[in-house]
Parts: structure tokens; sequence; C-alpha cells
């Protein structure tokens, strides 16, 4: 599939699939983000609406972290901005600067449009929603064993589940944590992460 458009729209294509690991799982990962569009959004203006900075700050955050790793740097610094302002109660910045970010969050799932209309990217090997909630808990049974074979396995099995870079970050950090037997450490992140296993 050519995914060149992408590149003359602003959307480094190189770094996309440099956090995802392939174009097949690129274009998988474009496909989650379009479909998550018109749900973040209507959060964010929920969230600005009822001024929970809190929870503003958490979904910015994810909408960073995700337009990162399809390739739209200019859009993620865009909600890195809000999720500063956010994290420091500055509701008149994140006032100002909600409406442009979601402007250019609008812009950029139309260049996606072509591809997460598109059939959807099956990989081979990749984990459902269903069955990572299922490894995370067999994981976290594992940890609460010291089975540090087994975690070993669960956590390899668990990281062919599409997360984002922050969530892929946290389950390598318990890994390591796994092969040091620090396995309280290990179980926290884990927690951590299975939120957002079919979230964003």
């Amino acid at each position: 599939m050519d995914i060149s458009f992408l590149d003359e729209k602003g959307i480094s294509t190189k770094d996309g699939i440099g956090y995802t690991g392939n174009q097949e799982k690129y274009i998988s990962a474009i496909q989650r983000y379009f479909k998550g569009y018109e749900n973040n959004k209507k959060q964010v203006i929920d969230y600005l609406e009822t001024s929970d900075l809190e929870n503003y700050c958490i979904k910015v955050h994810s909408l960073k972290s995700n337009s990162k790793m399809i390739g739209a740097s200019a859009l993620s610094s865009a909600f890195e901005e809000l999720e500063t302002a956010s994290r420091n109660n500055d509701l008149e910045t994140v006032k100002a600067k909600t409406g442009p970010a979601l402007k250019m969050y609008s812009e950029v799932i139309e260049i996606l449009r072509p591809l997460g209309e598109a059939e959807a990217v099956k990989i081979s090997g990749e984990l459902s929603a269903d069955e990572a909630k299922k490894t995370a808990e067999a994981l976290l049974n594992a940890l609460d064993d010291f089975d540090d074979e087994l975690s070993l396995e669960l956590a390899g099995k668990l990281s062919n589940y599409p997360f984002r870079i922050t969530q892929k970050q946290k389950l390598r950090e318990a890994t390591d944590n796994i092969r040091d037997f620090l396995y309280d450490e290990a179980a926290e992140l884990i927690r951590e992460i299975v939120p957002s296993i079919d979230g964003d």
C-alpha cells in the first residue's frame, strides 16, 4: 500500500514506522487512531467545559503520545503544550489553545481518512484486547506467585498488543523488573498499563 502521501502532508512515515515496527503495524496504528477521533475529541471538550483539568491532562497526554507514534509531530507538540498547561492548572492557556489543537487534530484525521476507512489491517500474532486483558491478568497472578519464568513468557506475549509508546516503555520496564526479581514493582507497572487496553 502506498503511504507516501502522508509525508507530502507533513506526517512522517519514517517516524511512524520507527515507533510501530513496520508498515503493516503502522497502518494498523493509524486505523486505531482514526477510529478513536470522535470519542477523543468529545472527551477533550467535555473535560474543558467542566474545567476537569486532571482528566483533561490525562487525555491530552494520551493524544500527544498517539500522535507522536503515527508521525504527526506538530500535532503531538500542540497536545504536549496543552498537557503542560493543564498540569500547571493554567486554565487560561488551556482554553485559548484547545480550539486550535482540535482543529489541527481534525486536519490530521482528514489526511488519514483514506487509510482510516480502508479495510482493517490484521497483524499476524497481534493480540486482541480480550486476549491482552487475559494475558495481563495471568501475568499478575504469575507475579503474585513469584514465577519469574512464566511471568517473562506472559510479558513477552503481552508485548504483542499494540500499546502506545508510553505503555510499551512501561511494559519493557516491567520485564526488566521481572528479570531482577522485582515482582511488586513489575506488577505495579502492569496495573498501570491495563486500563489502556482497548482504550484509545
